[in-house]
């Protein structure tokens, strides 16, 4: 049984599709994988794979059906929990869980009417897959569930930031901190901006090729190329993309990094014949950077503790030809008893964050960050970031960097270590090409004022020694 159906993605017309049972099965998997692997796009790759979807004609109906439903997360969940007067979506069994968020998004969310045939496959076709994943109970419960609660439910705002949040998908907490950062006349602007396709980027490696040969090479297959206002070497263009297919990609010419990320590099300065620690480096894109503009002399200590993001750093370094880099699998906290403390003359630290500055990238950032984690992740990025002062040598120089836009992890670090280390560091004003942060001599990439991802910069010099 199958039922035609369209998905939308990216502002282009209706792509047409005839969903069968395995389609709507496959949906509920990447949902639930979502939740375990990040990013989600890797759980939907694999997921695709395995089920023959991948590189098919399904595959990039089901991706935008997948992106939709993944946009709207919280607000699924949100409707999920007043239908069915739950205290928490998360006190649901996992496989459970994912189906009624996909169950929601057809039957409440949806853009297009679900015709019966797709009903029954969203009713009955997922409570016998629910049951043979978990138990027949929860098959049946759910069953329950879709014919009696979801159809024709209808979700309604409660109040005005709900109706921003559901508008601009988006959690209503956040849209509450965009109101004591920005103002009013800009928030709806944030908004609106982390809601547009971004284009992708990607930066020149002039160890093997120039801006001009990868823009000849770019416009000869079609792309129309824009060069970035704030770093020559990132060219911009719309999706999509398949950086496996492109020579250029796999002669190791380009790398994809977006130019606010592309600019952290630029400010820092690594200089041929340096040392350098990049404090939690995978995947590596600043780690190349860095390499490239000094030039593969010098030494840069890359230390990280995700071995997946770490074998994507080591590929990643083979493909640009870079060398002078060596991989340390161990958490940078570790870094002064590894390699000594004040012997670098350049140290990056662009922690674990929020990510909210990415929102537009990766949808499901959105919902899965808690508020309650804010405190607990400005704790630890403070805490490496007093150890890359330990690292650093008496007139060398720190780059603090988040792709967060929230005070609590950029500007609240760096006040609480000028405070703790006032005469053991300074802030060295960054004079653009990006806003002012919110303490003097910062720097801030906002999303629609830049078209950008959201990003912050803070430079420090050691002027002596903690000793």
């Amino acid at each position: 049984m199958s039922s035609l159906v369209s998905a939308r993605g990216g502002g282009s017309g209706g792509e047409f599709l005839r969903l069968c049972r395995e389609d709507v099965e496959a949906l509920v998997e990447v949902v639930k994988e979502a939740e375990r692997v990040h990013p989600s796009q890797e759980a939907k790759r694999r997921i695709f794979a395995e089920r023959g979807i991948l590189g098919t004609s399904k595959d990039r109906v089901l991706t935008a059906i997948y992106y939709k439903i993944m946009r709207r997360l919280g607000i699924i969940d949100k409707a999920l929990v007043r239908a069915l007067n739950l205290p928490s979506i998360y006190i649901l069994d996992p496989w459970l869980r994912a189906a009624l968020r996909v169950a929601c998004f057809f039957l409440v969310f949806n853009d297009r009417d679900v015709d019966s045939e797709l009903f029954t496959i969203i009713r009955n076709g997922v409570a016998k897959f629910l049951s043979e994943r978990t138990h027949p109970y929860v098959g049946v419960w759910y069953w329950d569930v879709v014919d009696k609660i979801l159809r024709g439910y209808r979700y309604v705002p409660l109040s005005e930031v709900e109706e921003l949040e559901l508008r601009y998908l988006v959690p209503a907490w956040f849209i509450e901190k965009l109101k004591t950062m920005l103002e009013p006349s800009e928030v709806e602007e944030f908004l609106k901006a982390i809601n547009k396709v971004p284009k992708i980027c990607v930066r020149v490696n002039t160890l093997k090729a120039t801006v001009e040969e990868v823009e000849k090479h770019l416009k000869r297959h079609g792309k129309i190329v824009e060069r970035s206002r704030y770093v020559s070497t990132v060219l911009k263009f719309k999706g999509p993309f398949k950086f496996e297919k492109c020579v250029l990609y796999r002669e190791g010419k380009i790398v994809n990094q977006d130019e606010a990320c592309a600019l952290a590099s630029l400010i820092l300065d690594p200089r041929p014949g340096e040392i350098v620690v990049d404090m939690c480096a995978a995947p590596g894109g600043k780690t190349s950077h860095m390499a490239e503009l000094m030039r593969n002399t010098g030494k840069i200590y890359a230390f990280d503790i995700d071995r997946a993001r770490i074998e994507r750093m080591r590929k990643t370094l083979k493909r640009l030809g870079i060398t002078n880099v060596k991989i340390i699998e161990k958490s940078c906290l570790e870094a002064p008893k590894i390699i000594g403390e004040e012997i670098a003359d350049r140290v990056l630290l662009d922690p674990p964050c929020s990510s909210t500055g990415t929102f537009a990238k990766y949808p499901e950032v959105r919902w899965r960050l808690r508020p309650e984690k804010i405190v607990e992740i400005a704790d630890m990025q403070y805490k490496m970031l007093e150890t890359a002062i330990r690292l650093c040598k008496p007139g060398g120089r720190i780059l603090y960097t988040t792709c967060s836009v929230l005070p609590e992890e950029c500007e609240e670090v760096v006040k609480k270590i000028l405070k703790r280390y006032e005469n053991i560091v300074r802030l060295v004003p960054i004079n653009g090409p990006f806003s002012e942060g919110f303490v003097k001599g910062t720097m801030r990439a906002w999303p629609h004022r830049h078209d950008t991802v959201g990003f912050f910069y803070a430079l420090f010099e050691k002027v002596k020694s903690i000793r």
